[in-house]
């Protein structure tokens, strides 16, 4: 009796670190970890369900996939610090290409290796605003009115607010008949207004809905058109401008983990299932653009017509966009002081 007892209770003990590493008699559970930027959360938690079900149903493998989610340009940073990343989704494509120059983690060839240069869906800036719209914002030229403050994210932090920069200063420009002194003017307006500057796109939401902060709100319309839905137009209105950016956010296999790790076809299957009818569907839930004309006119699926100009057509594309910009003593830290103000 005690013999069988001992040999119960052995039996107890193994299948219970078995099933740490994935089942009693299994096979280790596998991961896959999916490195994005703030507004990402909700859309990759439903990619991230769907296809390990359909990966399971495919191969009899059950895998888990983990997210990180931040600013666009922290994300880049952590991952060439070493965060274990098997592929990566950030806001613009000068962030995976800072990966692939100075981490040498991803090939140079990235942006060739999906259609549509590795950007599975799109989307664009828009306007959030308090209900009623009291302000009276309409177009660019109304958040630069005296009295207007306006929220967006740290440039310098956050992919989603480099889009915000880039789309206000492309329409002044276009304004403007090309003229980059009244652009400049333009930007030092509206960087003047804003109170504070967060790190990323999703913490800029929650100040300006939650802590009640600024009278309009620049954002990307997949997160305008979420918090509108979790919120309520109790607490937000969307207001789309006539003009703004074509922002296409782009992913990658991170080739020197996936090596490392021995996951680059299933990391290879992940980024390809984003450009499946089912995967281009759900960007469509999540108030992605889809690339997928036939997903775009889906059901239910209503995206406000505009007329939308590139990074290139803007700025010359995003390393010229970056060192006129961006970089250290460039256009942004001449006319941006912390607390507001412009010099």
């Amino acid at each position: 009796m005690a013999d069988t007892r001992r040999d119960n209770l052995a039996t107890l003990i193994a299948c219970g670190v078995a099933l740490c590493l994935g089942g009693c008699g299994g096979k280790p559970v596998r991961t896959l970890r999916n490195v994005s930027y703030d507004p990402t959360r909700e859309f990759y938690q439903e990619v991230n369900e769907v296809f390990a079900s359909e990966w399971k149903a495919k191969t009899g493998e059950k895998i888990e996939i983990e997210q990180s989610h931040g600013g666009s340009g922290k994300q880049a940073r952590s991952v060439m610090d070493g965060m274990q990343a098997d592929v990566v989704s950030l806001a613009l494509e000068f962030d995976i290409d800072a990966i692939a120059r100075r981490g040498g983690l991803i090939a140079a060839d990235w942006r060739g290796r999906l259609p549509e240069g590795s950007a599975p869906y799109t989307s664009t800036i828009v306007f959030m605003v308090r209900p009623g719209n009291p302000k009276g914002m309409r177009d660019w030229a109304d958040l630069v009115r005296p009295g207007i403050e306006v929220v967006t994210p740290n440039p310098k932090t956050s992919g989603g607010a480099r889009w915000n920069y880039l789309a206000a200063w492309g329409q002044a420009l276009r304004r403007a008949g090309g003229d980059e002194a009244a652009a400049r003017d333009y930007l030092a307006k509206l960087y003047g207004s804003v109170p504070v500057l967060d790190s990323g796109a999703r913490a800029a939401t929650t100040t300006f809905v939650q802590r009640g902060i600024g009278d309009v709100l620049l954002t990307w319309e997949n997160e305008a058109r979420m918090a509108l839905g979790h919120f309520g137009p109790q607490m937000c209105e969307i207001v789309t401008p006539k003009e703004s950016i074509l922002a296409e956010p782009p992913v990658a296999v991170v080739d020197a983990v996936v090596d490392k790790r021995g996951t680059r076809a299933l990391a290879e299957a992940y980024l390809k299932f984003l450009y499946t009818e089912k995967g281009q569907r759900l960007a469509a839930k999540h108030h992605f653009r889809p690339r997928s004309g036939e997903a775009l006119t889906g059901p239910g699926v209503r995206f406000p017509a505009l007329d939308l100009f590139t990074v290139e057509e803007a700025a010359g594309g995003w390393q010229r966009a970056h060192e006129a910009h961006f970089a250290d003593g460039a256009l942004f830290d001449r006319i941006y002081q912390p607390g507001g103000g412009t010099n």
